[in-house]
């Protein structure tokens, strides 16, 4: 069976992502990450989600959380609801993913894998440079540069199998897979309790694509 090394946050993007990559009979070896985020409830979904799948392996990587700055993800600045217009919000992390893939990248070099996924995609979502398919092309360029496996002949590819999806899209295709999508998290505002805001970006998105998929939406919300 092939080896996948796949990036679970615990939502409900990489969520349908590991399930597709189990669906593709990749054997998943998940990584999560804790970087300082504000709350842990989605470092728990992801154990929730892995546990579900199966996965052969799943790996918390505790990073210095001192160095992601600027990001209402991270600090105590305001989370923006309910948000108009277009540009970068201040819940983007600086050079997350860029991160989470040299871990990824080293994680499979390391086990033989020659196959990453990551749950991206560039059509619901808050605008992040690093979400966009440029960006998951030079990043693949750069890894099939620089690793040994590579350089002996053994490809890496990066799968971005949501890419081009929208939120229904998504959730249609977990649907189809299996995931309980009452494990997955996709709030940037949680309450203390754990309840979803409803308000910020990644709660509308999440609500209108269980709207246009025609499923009902396990998520409880304050608003």
């Amino acid at each position: 069976m092939k080896k996948a090394v796949v990036l679970l946050s615990g939502g409900l993007d990489s969520s349908t992502c590991a399930a597709i990559a189990k669906n593709e009979k990749f054997e998943i070896y998940a990584l999560s990450f804790s970087y300082g985020q504000r709350h842990s409830v989605e470092i728990e979904c992801a154990k929730k989600i892995a546990k579900f799948l199966k996965i052969k392996e799943h790996k918390i990587i505790v990073l210095d959380t001192d160095i992601f700055k600027n990001s209402s993800l991270t600090e105590n600045i305001e989370v923006p609801k309910n948000r108009k217009g277009s540009g970068i919000p201040n819940t983007y992390v600086p050079a997350r993913n860029t991160l989470f893939l040299s871990y990824a990248l080293a994680f499979a070099e390391s086990i033989n894998s020659f196959d990453i996924f990551i749950g991206v995609t560039a059509v619901d979502y808050s605008g992040y440079p690093d979400c966009r398919q440029d960006y998951i092309e030079q990043y693949q360029k750069m890894a099939n540069l620089a690793t040994k496996t590579a350089r002996e002949g053994n490809k890496i590819i990066i799968h971005t199998p949501l890419i081009n999806m929208s939120k229904g899209e998504i959730i249609a295709t977990g649907h189809k897979l299996g995931i309980k999508y009452e494990l997955t998290h996709s709030c940037y505002s949680p309450s203390p309790s754990g309840l979803s805001c409803g308000e910020c970006d990644s709660c509308i998105h999440r609500k209108k694509g269980f709207s246009e998929a025609k499923i009902p939406d396990p998520t409880k919300y304050v608003v």
